[in-house]
């Protein structure tokens, strides 16, 4: 079964990443690595009712795993917790989801990768060469309601934080757009989705790119995304096996 979401499965954000990643970790996301895989064993053991040493031996063995191909059904199955794959130039790992706060998942993998979440929507980052410092919505904000309700083109604007280089309160104009229904295939099912690109443009950056969202009819989950982080920093997010939450 999967982790329960109440105050046990709030792990500390240290004990929490235990998944091998290929992404290069920065410098701080290297220091935050250390002695890592021991906190992690600790934490699992006493955050869980019952844990047997096979529990424990799975955990060690995935910290050697995935590093440069991608998971298959069988091992994603294997093991009992919300999974999500992370892509960037630099590399893949599976992402863990080590807390959630209302709307708001931490996904963390090793080396100090972080991925937080916001309907589907990566609002920061951390232990990548670029990140996301944060991302501030608009107080009628579209990945809330949902991208499922997109009858047309929707424009908004949103203010976003990169490092390094301190560039804080960038203002990002964003244009969303349906751009039909596809078929897509994880871990060999196949679901239908809405396909919606997001068009970004920050003219006092000089910045410009696209998102695209691959989103359930139903109830606007967003199965898969390609979202900018930071200026020529794209991260890739396939949902393996995903936490569902309240439905939109």
């Amino acid at each position: 079964m999967h982790k329960a979401l109440d105050s046990s499965f709030r792990w500390n954000d240290a004990a929490a990443q235990y998944e091998a990643s290929g992404i290069a970790p920065s410098a701080k996301g290297k220091m935050l690595y250390r002695g890592l895989t021991s906190l992690l064993l600790v934490t699992v053991l006493a955050g869980c009712t019952a844990v047997s040493s096979s529990s424990v031996d799975a955990v060690k063995l995935v910290v050697q795993q995935h590093r440069d191909h991608s998971p298959t059904a069988a091992e994603v199955a294997a093991r009992p917790y919300y999974q999500m794959q992370a892509s960037t130039r630099e590399g893949h790992a599976v992402l863990i989801l080590g807390n959630v706060d209302g709307a708001r998942e931490d996904w963390y993998g090793s080396h100090g990768v972080v991925v937080f979440l916001k309907h589907g929507q990566v609002v920061q980052t951390a232990g990548l060469s670029q990140n996301l410092d944060g991302l501030h919505q608009s107080p009628d904000n579209p990945f809330a309601r949902g991208l499922q309700h997109l009858n047309g083109p929707l424009d908004y604007v949103r203010h976003e934080d990169w490092s390094p280089g301190y560039r804080y309160d960038v203002v990002v104009q964003a244009r969303l757009v349906p751009a039909g229904t596809e078929q897509l295939t994880i871990l060999g099912q196949t679901h239908t989705v809405l396909r919606v690109d997001e068009h970004l443009s920050a003219p006092a950056a000089h910045y410009r790119a696209t998102n695209r969202y691959w989103v359930d009819p139903v109830d606007g989950f967003i199965w898969k995304s390609v979202q900018q982080v930071a200026p020529g920093m794209a991260i890739t997010l396939v949902q393996l096996r995903p936490y569902r939450g309240k439905a939109s």
